[in-house]
């Protein structure tokens, strides 16, 4: 049984569990998802091979026995959906989805904006107010919020940035409106929370996924502007170098999903101390492969090596959020979207 354990986790769990319900039902769990989540589960999907009625099986059980402990049975029903979704997402993650849920609001022209592409969305709210713009960008997933902040003028985007670092909240009728307005700028386009939004880790978040000159340019205009938030926003980010923090088991599991290439180049801007821990989790003939390869490297440019980082750390992001490693060390868990 280890080997089919080590092949389902997170994502690929919830793809078995679908195509074992049929289209019809598959597809209406699927409304209930995030455009991102429905993005992973799609590409499991599709990228499946070999299911045997063994691993089906294993599945199957595991929902069963998982289910039959968490029952909502004499339970408070609103307690269920935040214990549920607590555990399934993450207390950050599930803190917006439970908010609209219990709360009953619509947003759907907000959510429209998930399925847009970035350059779209810029088009869309670069006339706006900065302060509309940074609550749209807050309310979006941090890689799609920080393809559109970079979609923006440079002049902005530094105003943006440090608007969703400041924002602590909208009011219920605020986001009402907002949604409105998008929905009504949305209707006929064929491109096409009350909520805690924005907030320094909503900041760091989206200037994680933007390459480095832009991350620097920004960075640099926001400490000039307030340095206190700088510093706080810089606490916040996660780079290379805090791989380091990854635990054995999660590092194994992030190694086998980059390229050696990209492994080779990533290195050649990193610690001594992440280089030691990615070498200890590799076989011996396999770091001893990469140590040389490192020693007659020829020299690469910073962006090169930056865009390598960035391209490892959005992997580390994508297995966290399927629940297969956690970036806070620890090692992470089987999560069923």
């Amino acid at each position: 049984m280890a080997e089919t354990e080590t092949k389902l986790n997170g994502v690929n769990r919830s793809a078995i569990f679908l195509l074992t319900m049929g289209q019809d039902k598959a597809a209406e769990v699927l409304k209930l998802l995030t455009p991102k989540e429905v993005q992973q589960v799609g590409a499991a999907v599709a990228g499946l091979g070999g299911i045997n009625h063994e691993m089906v099986d294993q599945v199957l059980v595991d929902f069963v026995e998982g289910i039959r402990g968490h029952t909502s049975l004499g339970m408070d029903t609103s307690e269920f959906v935040r214990g549920a979704l607590t555990k399934a997402l993450g207390q950050d993650k599930a803190g917006n989805v439970i908010d609209r849920i219990l709360s009953g609001t619509d947003s759907a022209g907000l959510e429209q904006l998930r399925w847009m592409d970035a350059r779209g969305i810029a088009d869309l709210i670069r006339m706006e107010h900065p302060q509309i713009i940074a609550i749209v960008i807050s309310l979006l997933e941090p890689d799609q919020a920080a393809q559109v902040l970079a979609a923006l003028s440079e002049k902005v985007r530094a105003d943006i940035a440090m608007r969703i670092a400041t924002l602590e909240g909208v009011q219920p009728a605020a986001l009402k409106e907002l949604d409105r307005i998008m929905a009504s700028q949305l209707s006929g386009n064929a491109q096409a929370k009350a909520s805690a939004v924005g907030g320094i880790e909503a900041v760091a978040n989206i200037l994680n996924f933007l390459d480095g000159s832009t991350e620097s340019a920004i960075m640099e205009q926001i400490m000039e502007i307030d340095a206190d938030i700088g510093e706080q926003i810089q606490d916040k980010m996660f780079v290379f170098d805090d791989l380091v923090d990854l635990d054995d088991r999660g590092f194994q599991t992030l190694l086998r999903e980059v390229s050696s290439e990209n492994l080779l180049l990533a290195l050649k801007g990193a610690d001594e101390a992440l280089k030691e821990k990615i070498f200890r989790n590799m076989s011996r003939r396999a770091a001893e492969m990469l140590r040389e390869d490192l020693e007659v490297a020829p020299p690469a440019k910073l962006s090169d090596v930056e865009g390598a980082q960035k391209e490892i750390l959005a992997i580390a992001r994508r297995l966290a959020d399927a629940g297969e490693i956690n970036l806070g060390g620890g090692g992470g868990g089987d999560v069923y979207l």
